[in-house]
Order: structure tokens, then C-alpha cells, then sequence
């Protein structure tokens, strides 16, 4: 069987044209090289060397094989220093997922352009999606990681890493008896909000948020009226903004300055937060999503 150890021994005999200095640069004995040279053209079937008095010449056939020889040497050599780059995390591919509304987060998206500035030779996918269906993603191998807001039920299987809590704020119709137009209100209490007409992100995209709104009205002593529920988090903004009802979205939605829109923060003993967690498969951590993660972490601790 041949070996690439043949094809090396074939292309430095043809480069040095001498099987003694060839073995020289090999590194192994003259004898050895010289049986080795005679048992691969034996499984060639033919003479790749013709034996001259000061060294050997490449025969027309020998010049076929090495051409070749050399030809998946270097392929060989690509193929071992980009699977060490895709270890290493230089090149490759990594698809991130995220949910609306981490979308909007400077953490995200911060993340997102560092990684493609300082890693070019990977390949970026991204994906917007619900809580559930990215997860799915990343139990299918779809998606490398993802930015979640929403708790997974069955972590088996999957790492989720928790970021930060960001802040809630309450988004109002500009109309609205409670927007203020003489300056900064100060935060309201969420009892204020009884009576109002809710428009929530709906609970199957984002369990998460919608459950932790609801136990946050209940706690302030109201069950609140939901009157409109929507598919993403942009469109309970462009319902707020038509004057259908009040949400309760996070912080990093106000930076959209929806027009028609006015933000109010909630006072702090509500304890209503929207968390930001990043969900990987446990196994199988490539280069590039190691290094992903790590930038991340980063970037959350200073």
C-alpha cells in the first residue's frame, strides 16, 4: 500500500536527484530509501527513476507521479493547518442565534461586530427566532450558540451561561396620561398600570418575558388585562405607538426611539428584569465558538 511517507521519499529524491543526499534530508539511510524507491515503483509498475552514474533521473512516468505526489503533499499540508486554524478558532464557521429582543442589546450586537473584525476568517450565520425554536436549532446542530431571554425547561444537554438582568421599562403611547411632557418623569409603580389595556410579546415565542410580566402585576396587586399579544417584540412597539395599549419591553428597546413612543422606568422594588442567557451545546465546543464565548464573558466582566 502506499503511504505518503512514499510520496515524500519520491518527491526529494526528484528534487535533490540524489538518492544519497536525499537521504540526507530525510533524515534516514542511504540503503533504506533506496529499497523504499524500489518497492513503490514496484507498486507503481513502473520505473519512476532511472539510475545514472552521479545520481538518478526522473523517468517521464516518474515525472507523472511525483507532479501528483507533490500535488497531495500540499493538499495534505492545507488540510492539517486549516484543521489547526478550526481548532484554534481562525477559520470555520459559527451560526448565532438570538432572540427580538437580545437582538437590540449593545452587548449583542458588540459582540457580534468584534468577533467578525477580529476573526475574518470565520464565516458568521445569524438567526433571529423564539426562545424554544432556537433552542431547537442548537439541539439540531443548526445554530452554534444563541442569546435567549426565556428559561429552557431541558437543559440536558446544553450549557446556558446567565449574562446580566437587564432593566424593563414601560412603553406608553406618547398620548397617554401617564407620558409626561415637562421633562423626566420619575419611575412609576407598576399598581399604577391596573386598568390598562396590556400589549404583550406573545408567551410560545417568548415564555420568559410574558410569564415574568404577569407574575410582576400579580405581585403589585393586579391580574393584567392582556388586549393584544404579538409575534415579535417590534410589533407590540408599533401597537403601542398606534395608541392600542402599554407593554413592558426592555431597556434596550427604548434605544429604537419608536416615534409615538415614551419609555418610563418602573421603580426598583418591582424587581422586574429581562434576563440575558447564551445557550450552547455542552459537547463538540468548536475554536471558534470557544473563542466566541470567551469574548463574551469578556465583555460581561468589565
Amino acid at each position: 500500500m502506499i503511504e505518503l511517507r512514499h510520496l515524500r521519499y519520491a518527491v526529494t529524491v526528484a528534487d535533490e536527484g540524489h538518492i544519497t543526499r536525499a537521504a540526507q534530508r530525510l533524515g534516514i539511510q542511504q540503503p533504506p530509501l533506496s529499497q523504499q524507491i524500489r518497492s513503490l515503483e514496484a507498486m507503481v509498475g513502473a520505473t519512476l527513476f532511472r539510475r545514472m552514474p552521479r545520481g538518478v533521473e526522473v523517468t517521464e512516468a516518474g515525472k507523472t507521479f511525483v507532479e501528483k505526489a507533490r500535488a497531495i503533499l500540499q493538499d495534505v499540508e492545507l488540510a492539517v493547518e486549516a484543521t489547526r486554524n478550526n481548532a484554534r478558532g481562525d477559520e470555520g464557521g459559527l451560526a448565532v442565534g438570538f432572540t427580538s429582543s437580545a437582538a437590540f442589546h449593545p452587548m449583542v450586537t458588540s459582540a457580534v461586530r468584534m468577533f467578525s473584525e477580529n476573526w475574518p476568517g470565520v464565516s458568521l450565520k445569524l438567526e433571529e427566532s423564539s426562545t424554544p425554536d432556537l433552542i431547537g436549532a442548537i439541539r439540531a446542530k443548526h445554530l452554534d450558540v444563541a442569546f435567549i431571554r426565556s428559561p429552557v425547561e431541558d437543559s440536558s444537554g446544553l450549557t446556558i451561561s446567565h449574562i446580566l438582568d437587564e432593566e424593563m421599562l414601560v412603553a406608553l403611547p406618547d398620548s397617554h396620561r401617564l407620558a409626561s411632557t415637562d421633562g423626566e418623569r420619575d419611575p412609576i409603580h407598576l399598581y399604577e398600570l391596573a386598568g390598562e389595556d396590556f400589549i404583550l410579546y406573545r408567551r410560545p415565542s417568548g415564555p420568559g418575558l410574558y410569564d415574568s410580566v404577569i407574575a410582576a402585576c400579580l405581585s403589585a396587586g393586579f391580574s393584567p388585562r392582556v388586549k393584544h399579544e404579538a409575534p415579535r417584540l417590534l410589533s407590540t412597539l408599533s401597537l403601542v405607538a398606534a395608541g392600542l395599549g402599554i407593554s413592558l419591553v426592555p431597556r434596550s428597546m427604548a434605544r429604537l426611539e419608536t416615534h409615538g413612543i415614551v419609555y418610563l422606568q418602573i421603580t426598583r422594588d418591582t424587581q422586574l428584569v429581562a434576563p440575558l442567557n447564551l445557550a450552547t451545546r455542552s459537547a463538540e465546543v468548536s475554536g471558534a465558538l470557544r473563542r466566541f464565548v470567551e469574548m463574551v464573558g469578556q465583555r460581561h466582566d468589565r
